[in-house]
């Protein structure tokens, strides 16, 4: 398991449940359509203007991210319709049939799809235990959102969130096929389709946009909470693969009620501990993980940061940077050996 991918992945749910609360603060002044919108803005917006920063401090760096190829267009295109528009869209129809203490629990289903979808369409590979540990991973995001009044009263809600949960897996696993590219350069576009869709859909539904102060905090938030939250998962995605990369970040709500308790002085609850405990085993379990096979790696090219481990023994060419880790495009040779592994980038092989 590769524990520093495992820290991006728990940093990115931890921004994004940290935000939670600020953005809960916001919504007694801000439509959730428009607020949703501005997120997405503040995400684009923001690592737009860190990414050109980030490579002006470092120009002559060897070592830069990958931009985007015409190859990921259709990946990322898919990934942004699905998760920055049709989610959304889906959300907002279904908050107006369900109740709020119903959504909250479906909205848990994310988890669920995002690795069903990997696991049985994007052939991801997994075992009882890395399942039992995504089980309780959602159980605890189950537990936590829980409020004992839950009706199935407007079935039409309910089908609409958990399409919503749907999307947004889809979304992650399209994303997880551009991984290798500038994590950067992705949720710079994604903010800026999806942003002014959403504020576009908002309006046009007769809501209307707050005053300066609050449209800068959201842009903050969404900076925070989406645009740097979404990098760092891009990032774990290409080391972890989309079902366990979504399983640590499903300890965001947890992470967010903890956030909860300094920011908008909530009580410590049972229900807190228990769903703590769940995703505490469920995290465990997935820590010690160990999968070992022989394996077979077949030839690919492609270009992304590396350094020249035993899945990078390529000569260089003339004009390729020197030092590690440098960037440039490479080819990987057919190679079969066995150690352990997880489904990251380099091992995409079937079971």
């Amino acid at each position: 398991m590769n524990r520093n991918a495992v820290s991006l992945a728990l940093l990115s749910a931890a921004l994004f449940g940290v935000s939670t609360p600020a953005a809960k603060a916001l919504l007694g002044s801000v439509d959730p359509a428009v607020l949703a919108g501005l997120l997405y803005c503040g995400a684009g917006i923001g690592t737009g203007i860190l990414r050109r920063v980030l490579r002006s401090l470092t120009p002559s760096s060897s070592a830069q991210e990958t931009p985007l190829a015409r190859a990921d267009i259709p990946w990322l295109a898919g990934a942004i319709a699905c998760g920055g528009v049709i989610g959304p869209l889906l959300l907002m129809l279904g908050l107006t049939h369900t109740e709020a203490s119903t959504a909250s629990l479906l909205l848990t289903l994310e988890g669920v799809a995002t690795a069903l979808l990997a696991w049985f369409v994007f052939h991801e590979n997994f075992d009882k235990r890395v399942a039992l540990g995504m089980l309780l991973l959602v159980a605890g995001a189950g537990v936590l959102a829980w409020s004992g009044t839950v009706t199935l009263s407007g079935f039409a809600g309910i089908a609409a969130i958990a399409a919503a949960c749907v999307a947004w897996g889809l979304d992650n696993n399209l994303t997880r096929k551009v991984s290798l590219a500038d994590p950067l350069q992705i949720v710079e576009i994604k903010g800026l389709v999806a942003g002014p869709v959403n504020l576009a859909l908002a309006l046009a539904s007769g809501s209307t946009l707050p005053g300066f102060s609050i449209t800068l905090i959201a842009a903050i938030v969404g900076f925070i909470g989406y645009g740097a939250s979404l990098a760092l998962y891009v990032l774990a995605l290409r080391h972890l693969g989309t079902a366990r990369t979504g399983a640590y970040f499903a300890t965001a709500p947890f992470l967010g009620a903890v956030a909860a308790l300094g920011f908008l002085h909530e009580p410590v609850t049972l229900q807190l501990i228990a769903a703590g405990l769940l995703m505490a085993a469920g995290v465990y379990l997935h820590l010690t993980e160990r999968h070992e096979h022989e394996h077979v790696h077949e030839p690919m090219t492609h270009s992304h940061p590396h350094v020249h481990d035993e899945h990078h023994r390529h000569a260089h060419a003339a004009g390729d940077p020197p030092g590690e880790p440098h960037t440039h495009l490479h080819r990987h040779a057919p190679l079969r050996h066995s150690h352990p592994h997880v489904p990251d980038m380099h091992h995409t092989h079937r079971h």
